[in-house]
């Protein structure tokens, strides 16, 4: 009986372990056959002095202030990843142990309280203009992340990110955002600057400080908390 029983189990164990290398297998040519968007993402021209200062900056053809990111200050990259994404160096592209949190808190609450989309998910519905609500919209997002994260290294990731994430208006990017909002390059950001900067992309348009200025300070000063209990 004993017998019968193990090998029973060794059957199912081997049947499950099939079974899961073949969802394995189709997972892995479904995401080969991703067809990636344009990843030579346009940025505008700029004239600069001869010490290197911008002088003058122009949109891109479609009307957007996008600017190559050039050096980012160490603290703003630290502040995003710790409000976005914490496990952004470890995941590949989709992060189960977010989405199963983000699941488990709305089942609880009956609403959304936290997402699970990582920043190449962003990046994702980022490069096709995507909508963030819808299932398939969703899905969509999950595998051309899986792909991205194939094809490209976490830098190249972050990059896109910091050209593509909307501040605004036709405001895009973190140096065109920091240009707009405080003026100056985005290499030495105060912590305020940096949580603000990392505030304003959740929500762009209800969070703008020009407009909604209370708003605006209540986003910074949560991602300022956070940061501050991070140490």
């Amino acid at each position: 009986m004993k017998a019968r029983r193990l090998a029973l189990m060794l059957m199912l164990a081997v049947l499950i372990l099939g079974v899961g290398a073949g969802l394995r297998d189709r997972l892995d040519d479904w995401v080969a056959a991703t067809t990636l968007p344009r990843l030579d993402v346009p940025v505008g021209t700029e004239v600069l002095a001869r010490d290197g200062s911008l002088l003058r900056a122009f949109q891109v053809a479609d009307g957007r202030w996008r600017l190559d990111p050039g050096p980012v200050d160490p603290l703003f990259l630290d502040m995003l990843l710790l409000w976005e994404d914490r496990r952004f160096d470890r995941h590949s592209g989709v992060d189960a142990r977010a989405l199963l949190r983000a699941g488990g808190q709305a089942l609880r609450h009956g609403r959304v309280v936290s997402g699970g989309s990582t920043l190449t998910m962003q990046v994702a519905r980022l490069l096709e203009e995507g909508t963030t609500g819808a299932w398939a919209g969703k899905l969509r997002q999950m595998r051309l992340a899986l792909a991205l994260e194939r094809r490209l290294d976490k830098r190249h990731v972050l990059g896109l990110y910091l050209r593509l994430a909307p501040y605004g208006a036709n405001v895009e990017g973190i140096r065109a955002a920091s240009l707009q909002w405080f003026g100056k390059e985005p290499r030495r950001l105060s912590p305020a600057q940096a949580a603000l900067l990392v505030a304003l992309p959740q929500s762009p348009e209800t969070r703008r400080p020009d407009r909604y200025p209370a708003a605006a300070r209540a986003a910074r000063d949560r991602v300022l908390a956070r940061a501050a209990e991070a140490g």
